[in-house]
């Protein structure tokens, strides 16, 4: 097999090649720098994603985890729980069939994805992003065009921010565009933008991702994130701004 897919480049990065795969990868890496940069930007993603997540796994279990509990059926509510379970059942089969779901949590895992990707290329000294402020205009009718929809590059510079440029990314609900922006001091702010599955509206939320700050919201069928290493104040006071410039 000559032909290098993406699953063959995630398995190479997750160490999941047999040994005459692996060496088939690596002789064809070597012949397709192209590939080899997108095994880079999946190490990166790896990296991102184990820094901000690994502690939780290093965290002691709850006590109150630790504890056995009683058999589940010699408790006083547990029968009234299964009535309620299997009433649930019936509600949930009810509702699928609309051929409808409402996606709990899809607001604060936008926030996660938002400050991985930040973690990820924010850092990046020769390549932050795939197309530059140079050609905003390129970038900008790319991005649209992946994502269906117009999209808008805020601008920054009463806070000191430039466009740096941005990239095509990929999330759970689809393609993600991905602006930066950048102070004269090497700061740097990043713009997530990506379609959700749940379009119910929300208002500004805030998060704070190992050390990453962001403000998310989710206006009609698309979700923004605005993400950086600025105190909350500060970086409220910016979200509002891309707030206003996307919606003006």
């Amino acid at each position: 097999m000559n032909v290098l897919k993406d699953e063959d480049l995630q398995a190479f990065v997750d160490g999941a090649l047999d040994e005459g795969r692996l060496a088939e990868v690596e002789a064809l890496l070597a012949q397709h720098p192209e590939k080899a940069e997108k095994v880079r930007v999946y190490r990166q993603l790896d990296e991102g994603l184990r820094a901000l997540y690994d502690p939780v796994l290093e965290e002691p279990v709850p006590e109150r985890l630790l504890v056995r509990p009683r058999p589940w059926r010699q408790q006083p509510w547990a029968r009234a729980a299964l009535a309620a379970g299997l009433v649930a059942i019936g509600v949930g089969i009810g509702w699928f069939g609309r051929g409808a779901m409402l996606v709990p949590g899809a607001a604060a895992s936008l926030a996660r994805q938002a400050a991985v990707a930040h973690a990820v290329y924010a850092p990046e000294v020769r390549h932050p992003v795939e197309v530059g402020a140079n050609e905003q205009d390129h970038l900008v009718r790319w991005l649209s065009k992946k994502l269906g929809t117009d999209l808008k590059t805020p601008r920054l510079g009463d806070f000191g921010y430039d466009l740096v440029g941005g990239r095509l990314l990929s999330g759970p609900s689809g393609p993600v565009a991905h602006f930066m922006y950048q102070d004269k001091r090497g700061g740097r702010l990043t713009l997530y933008v990506t379609a959700q599955r749940d379009t119910r509206q929300t208002a500004f939320r805030f998060s704070q991702e190992s050390g990453v700050s962001v403000f998310y919201w989710i206006e009609g069928r698309y979700g923004y994130a605005l993400s950086g290493e600025l105190p909350r104040e500060q970086l409220l006071a910016i979200a509002n701004t891309v707030y206003q410039e996307l919606n003006p």
